[in-house]
């Protein structure tokens, strides 16, 4: 019998779900058998026999179990697992790099709530997303063959990737000053690794919810949300420290908050990432996303490096990378992604050890990496609950309504270009949500666009039958 799944969970750059409907044994033990289907054309890594592929997981308590299913899966394909056990996802893409393995997948609900989880995929090196998610939905939904008798299983070896990881980061550390600073885990895996890596190249750590607790209950795991730094604001600012990390769920997102208790936005920090980098690589291609500031476009071209808009996502910003050449690339969210001395996926704890490079070369604190860029009003990510099967049909109702009136870049749901001002609006590819974000030089310019976009969503909101947006209470303190 063909398994009933929702077509929903199968997104733009990875497979997310609720576990109570929409993921369970069942479930993920048929990923593994797609899976295995999807990549069995390819040839083994060299020095092995068969394929092989790592399987990590998340702190989250269903991710042991759909781990468990997700390798019977592989293995009944006759597919060699390399078990991880829980780890942050960074460390699944390395284990494929370090280990050269045929591929891998994360179980991870990221920077969801704690009643979601899902899988990252990647094939080979690159990480699936677009049609090939959905290929993997095609195959799921087909009846399950029987296995013949003389089927090979596949062998199940595990490997201690963490220790690996760390020694790798302390190995490639350029010279450091010892700073102090404050590692926000969120109770998840970033506890696992980052106060210890921190520890040994040399800095005073002081820990914040550094233990892991798969139902996040000091804050949510997302640190693109200011409410959710609250507690890291308050303890740079009252222990003194240099700076503070905070990461996000399966610690592929990083939060920066300086020694005045300032968070900065993830363009903030591709100014200060792309600064160094290209004092070191003149001219280099850097990619951001459609939700980036003008500033940041803006500083690089100032400083003769090649900047690129691109879609927001994961898995598009590695395949952009890996067409232009692009040494660095970032996400508001915080996914940052560096080619220069690595592997070019996004991983959060490395693009600290960076930071904390960059803060060791200048004299100046945190805050002054940042001098030069221009003051302007923004807002952070807004995020607005939509319903998951129409909020892309809304979004595109929204452009036809602006269409013509002004400069769009269709790129990635729209951004609406007003000359000295920008407003963005897009459907998430992670969560049932709209995401907003708005850039104006006067507060009155700002409730301008904002108004202009915002009025033709509601407008498009009735037309096609959807609740009413409520945009008042969604700013980033939610």
């Amino acid at each position: 019998m063909a398994l009933s799944i929702r077509p929903a969970v199968f997104r733009e750059y990875d497979i997310r779900g609720f576990v109570a409907t929409d993921l369970g044994l069942e479930f993920s033990e048929q990923l593994g058998l797609a899976y295995a289907k999807l990549i069995s054309g390819g040839t083994p890594a060299a020095g092995r026999r068969h394929l092989t592929v790592s399987v990590g997981f998340d702190c989250r308590s269903s991710s042991p179990g759909y781990a468990e299913a997700l390798v019977r899966g592989l293995t009944s394909s006759g597919i060699d697992v390399i078990q991880l056990g829980e780890c942050p996802t960074p460390l699944t893409y390395f284990s494929i790099f370090s280990l050269d393995l045929d591929g891998g997948i994360m179980i991870t609900g990221s920077h969801n709530d704690s009643e979601y989880n899902g899988f990252k995929l990647c094939a080979g090196k690159e990480t699936l997303h677009g049609q090939q998610i959905q290929d993997l939905r095609i195959l799921m939904e087909e009846p399950r063959p029987p296995f013949p008798a003389n089927s090979r299983i596949g062998e199940v070896s595990s490997y201690r990737i963490i220790d690996k990881y760390i020694d790798y980061l302390v190995s490639n550390a350029r010279t450091l000053v010892k700073k102090k600073i404050v590692i926000d885990a969120g109770n998840a895996t970033a506890s696992l690794v980052a106060p210890e890596l921190f520890i040994r190249l040399g800095a005073e750590v002081i820990p914040l919810y550094c233990d892991v607790n798969g139902s996040f209950p000091n804050h949510h795991p997302d640190p693109t949300v200011a409410a959710n730094l609250r507690a890291l604001v308050e303890t740079v600012v009252n222990q003194q420290a240099d700076f503070g990390i905070a990461f996000d769920g399966d610690s592929d997102r990083i939060g920066l908050v300086d020694e005045n208790g300032r968070i900065m936005f993830g363009d903030e920090l591709m100014v200060i990432l792309s600064r160094a980098l290209l004092a070191e690589h003149p001219g280099a291609t850097i990619i951001s996303e459609v939700k980036s500031s003008h500033r940041l476009y803006d500083d690089l071209a100032a400083r003769d490096g090649k900047g690129i808009m691109w879609r927001t996502g994961h898995s598009v910003i590695k395949a952009k990378m890996k067409e232009t050449g692009a040494l660095l690339a970032g996400e508001m969210s915080g996914h940052i992604f560096f080619a220069d001395r690595y592997f070019g996926y996004d991983d959060a704890i490395y693009a600290a050890m960076r930071l904390y490079e960059i803060a060791s070369s200048t004299n100046g604190p945190v805050s002054s990496l940042l001098a030069g860029l221009p003051e302007i009003l923004a807002t952070p990510e807004i995020r607005v609950p939509c319903e998951e099967e129409k909020k892309f049909r809304l979004v595109e109702e929204a452009k036809s309504r602006l269409r013509g009136r002004f400069t769009i870049n269709e790129i990635d749901g729209m951004r609406v270009e007003f000359g000295d001002s920008w407003g963005l609006l897009r459907a998430s590819n992670t969560q049932a949500a709209l995401v907003l974000r708005f850039e104006a030089p006067t507060e009155v310019r700002m409730i301008e666009i904002r108004g202009i976009i915002e009025n033709a969503l509601r407008d498009s909101a009735r037309a096609i039958g959807h609740s009413p947006i409520d945009l008042s209470t969604h700013d980033s303190e939610n």
